[in-house]
């Protein structure tokens, strides 16, 4: 997922569905009311929506789950020179800093997930995206001497968490960037704070690429949740209850045909991804699933298929421009309205028992 740094009132982000997701059903229950309220924070828009009988009660719920948001992008924030991850970034190559719990939590989760990954998830990769950044305004890519060398100052085992509540970086280079997961973590933090406050059925957006569902809505099995089609033709879908999605993709070129690189960067390869597969995961957190959709689709479905096996309720989909969807799952299932409607060798499914 991207963590963007763009002010409310610029240009919105490509979402991959909101409104028709979060818009409340009246035709459920009449005697629950619809809550539906939206919030601008971490460069996304969040959503939550629930059935409750007290809509007074879900509304100032909502504003509890809202200020919490904007509490963790004081955390987590690259973008905010004053957030607690910036003055980590700025210190923690000179002695170890103590922190947060939040923010140990956070990275202390990153770096599980670059372990899981080998390394193609990477919350250290900031010096490659930033260089790569300068490539798309204008400046020479880097030579293989200058990548080498950017590659060896970054590298998630360079951080190390001195438990419980300090983090040193064994690099001066080295920067730690949670785009990749930072509002998977928000949405889970999110979801806690509703439950303190009684909400027993909502689903909470987060840019239209992560959802977490509370409960369920009146009369149904789940919350219905269309997600990112790139070929227009599989029309995937899920039904979430308890549990995330989350979908991952590259960035795409620039339609004026400007130098676009991506903000998905290959630590291990050392640059942007090439890539126009989009890959949606279901897990039991917002913190996994957001994570596990930018590892797998760095990773590829060969390798992380592999993985879906060792992750308990775990279920991903790649699906590439041209129509062709790759699903795997250790539990959760992934619809696709049209597959029927497919050739068999089209469509590649695999259980995992």
């Amino acid at each position: 997922m991207r963590w963007s740094s763009r002010v409310p009132g610029g240009p919105p982000q490509s979402t991959l569905l909101t409104a028709p997701v979060l818009s409340p059903d009246l035709s459920l229950d009449q005697a629950l009311s619809p809550v539906f309220r939206k919030h601008y924070a971490m460069g996304a828009v969040f959503e939550i929506v629930t059935y409750e009988t007290n809509p007074t009660q879900a509304s100032q719920a909502m504003d509890h789950a809202f200020q919490e948001i904007d509490r963790l992008e004081q955390v987590m924030s690259i973008y905010k020179p004053a957030s607690e991850l910036s003055h980590l970034n700025r210190t923690a190559h000179l002695q170890a800093q103590t922190v947060t719990p939040d923010l140990y939590q956070v990275i202390q989760e990153s770096l599980h997930y670059s372990e899981l990954s080998e390394g193609k998830l990477d919350v250290t990769a900031g010096p490659l995206a930033e260089r790569w950044k300068a490539v798309g305004r204008g400046e020479q890519a880097p030579s293989p001497a200058e990548e080498k060398s950017l590659r060896c100052g970054v590298g998630y085992r360079q951080v190390e968490l001195i438990p419980p509540n300090r983090i040193r970086f064994h690099s001066s280079r080295l920067t730690v960037d949670l785009g990749a997961i930072g509002k998977g973590y928000a949405v889970d933090r999110t979801a806690a704070v509703l439950r303190s406050c009684g909400i027993e059925c909502a689903l909470i957006n987060s840019g239209g690429s992560t959802f977490y569902a509370i409960g369920c809505p009146p009369g149904q099995s789940g919350w219905l949740v269309h997600l990112c089609d790139p070929s227009a033709h599989v029309e995937p879908h899920v039904r979430l209850n308890e549990n995330s999605v989350s979908t991952s993709q590259q960035t795409p070129p620039s339609l004026l045909g400007l130098p676009s690189f991506g903000h998905i960067i290959d630590a291990v390869g050392g640059e942007p991804l090439k890539s126009a597969t989009a890959v949606s995961v279901v897990a039991e957190s917002a913190t996994a699933s957001d994570a596990l959709s930018t590892a797998f689709l760095l990773m590829g479905p060969t390798r992380a298929q592999e993985l879906v096996k060792r992750l308990p309720k775990v279920a991903a989909v790649w699906i590439s421009p041209e129509g062709l969807p790759q699903t795997v799952t250790s539990g959760p299932e992934i619809l696709m309205t049209s597959v029927a409607r497919m050739s068999r060798q089209k469509a590649v499914v695999r259980n995992l028992d």
